[in-house]
């Protein structure tokens, strides 16, 4: 089982992990093993809470297709064990990611003390642009 939160977890039976080669450069070792992982998660078949889905397939995010399925391709590590950790670590970072409640905002009101030290810089503002003048005008 993988850890999403304190009351949720999935399977590993929940997703496909595929070993596939890895792009660029590496020499060759690239070209003779399959360490890159790709990881697939379908967010619809999953044992995830029903709140957990909507938010996901609601979600408009580079990893999840259309059909609600998140794409996961991790080849930043020379082994393939590695690769999985981090996959299996991103799904959960974007499940958390895209599942977070956000905090409303209450509208609130500038305080009075707030407005007084707007307002002196606004006349101190003003004294300095009006003293900027040449000498001999008045400043009306």
């Amino acid at each position: 089982m993988i850890r999403i939160s304190g009351s949720v977890a999935i399977s590993e039976d929940e997703f496909t992990i595929t070993a596939i080669r890895a792009q660029g450069a590496g020499g060759q070792n690239v070209n003779k093993t399959s360490t890159a992982i790709h990881l697939r998660f379908d967010i619809r078949a999953s044992g995830l809470p029903d709140y957990y889905k909507e938010r996901l397939l609601a979600a408009s995010h580079h990893l999840i297709t259309d059909d609600g399925t998140i794409i996961i391709k991790s080849q930043e590590h020379r082994t393939q064990e590695m690769n999985r950790e981090a996959a299996i670590a991103r799904l959960v970072s974007v499940i958390q990611e895209l599942t977070v409640v956000q905090k409303s905002r209450r509208p609130t009101r500038p305080t009075r003390a707030s407005k007084e030290r707007r307002l002196a810089a606004k006349a101190q503002k003003s004294t300095v642009k009006a003293l900027r003048g040449k000498p001999g005008r008045s400043a009306d």
